[in-house]
């Protein structure tokens, strides 16, 4: 009677919600404030305290989602990464099936996604770095998914599999994106997001003219 007393009050509802729904919607608070403290202030200076407080719950709340203030960085990182790569995919599956259309479009949608709230770039682009080495593995891997999707967009163009220099120039093309948006975040937002795209595109279309094994 006990056992099954207890599953009843653990699975109880409040509001309308269950616990584990009112759980989830705290955390998604949780992280709204991370994106609006880390993203205007920075990681360094926000406390646990301040997110609570942004969030509008007391501190036991943060560590029934998060075990530090770092976890609580990583599941905003991981958020916005996903969410950025979504964007990304759309924009590659509304594009025209040549290489130059696909990358501008794919350009265009990974751009827009940072540029279009500017405390997104800030958290993806420079707040996460070196946090601690487990984060800039996890950064890592990110630009490296990047640098493989390039890649494959470029080995189907043209129907054979890619070189190691190409593979090294794909890294090195999505680095030079990710450093772009680093120099318009710091310096002020000044340049419009469209002319980011445009030269990032024209810079990959550079590299594509290259390779003679590529259809015109």
């Amino acid at each position: 009677m006990e056992a099954h007393s207890a599953e009843h009050s653990a699975g109880r509802r409040y509001s309308g919600r269950t616990p584990a729904e009112r759980v989830g919607q705290r955390r998604t608070a949780l992280l709204a404030a991370a994106l609006e403290l880390f993203g205007t202030q920075g990681y360094a200076a926000g406390s646990v305290k301040q997110l609570c407080g942004l969030a509008g719950l007391t501190e036991r709340y943060f560590y029934e989602s998060f075990s530090d203030r770092e976890a609580c960085l990583a599941a905003l990182y991981d958020e916005l990464a996903g969410r950025l790569e979504e964007r990304t995919q759309e924009a590659l599956r509304a594009s025209g099936p040549s290489l130059d259309e696909l990358i501008g479009a794919g350009l265009g949608g990974f751009i827009g996604y940072l540029t279009e709230d500017p405390r997104r770039a800030r958290v993806v682009l420079i707040e996460v770095v070196g946090v601690s080495a487990a984060m800039e593995q996890r950064r890592h891997a990110v630009l490296r998914d990047y640098a493989e999707l390039v890649a494959g967009l470029w080995s189907s163009a043209r129907a054979r599999p890619l070189p190691e220099r190409e593979r090294l120039t794909c890294i090195a093309l999505v680095g030079g994106v990710n450093h772009l948006l680093v120099d318009w975040l710091l310096d002020g937002r000044t340049h419009d997001p469209a002319q980011l795209v445009e030269v990032c595109t024209g810079l990959f279309t550079a590299v594509r003219a290259t390779d003679p094994t590529l259809p015109e």
